[in-house]
C-alpha cells in the first residue's frame, strides 16, 4: 500500500508516513542505486542481487505513485524504460543521508570489536 491510499495519512506522523514509503526489504536499496542516475529495470536488477521480477516490479511501481521514483517510457525500438529519482526522491535520498552514516559508523564498531576478538583469541 502506497501513501496515497492511505484513509489516515491526516493522522500519522511524519515519521510513520515516511516509514510508509520506505518500508520494505528493497526500497531503500532502489533509491541508492538510482542515487547514481537514472536506470534501465535489467540494471537494477542486477544490482540487487536477490530481488526477484516481481517484487522489482511491485516496489518501483509503488515509489512511482509516492512520486519517489519517475518511470520514462522511451518510444524506441527495442521500448526503452528507464528510473529515476524524482525531485521528492532527492529529497528523500538527502533526508537519509544521516542514517547512511550512522550506519557507517555502526559497522565499524562492530569490525573494529571483531578484530580486538580475533586479536585476543
Amino acid at each position: 500500500m502506497t501513501v496515497s491510499q492511505l484513509r489516515d495519512v491526516a493522522n500519522m506522523c511524519g515519521m510513520g508516513v515516511a516509514i510508509e514509503i520506505v518500508g520494505g526489504k528493497w526500497k531503500l536499496h532502489m533509491m541508492w542505486v538510482l542515487d547514481d542516475g537514472p536506470k534501465r529495470f535489467g540494471e537494477i536488477r542486477r544490482l540487487l542481487d536477490g530481488i526477484s521480477e516481481k517484487v522489482l516490479a511491485e516496489q518501483l511501481r509503488q515509489l512511482e505513485d509516492d512520486d519517489i521514483v519517475k518511470r520514462t517510457v522511451y518510444a524506441e525500438i527495442p521500448p526503452r524504460v528507464e528510473y529515476e529519482l524524482t525531485e521528492q526522491g532527492w529529497e528523500l535520498a538527502k533526508a537519509l543521508e544521516s542514517l547512511e552514516h550512522w550506519g557507517e559508523a555502526v559497522r565499524e564498531r562492530i569490525l573494529n570489536s571483531q578484530t580486538i576478538e580475533e586479536t585476543n583469541n
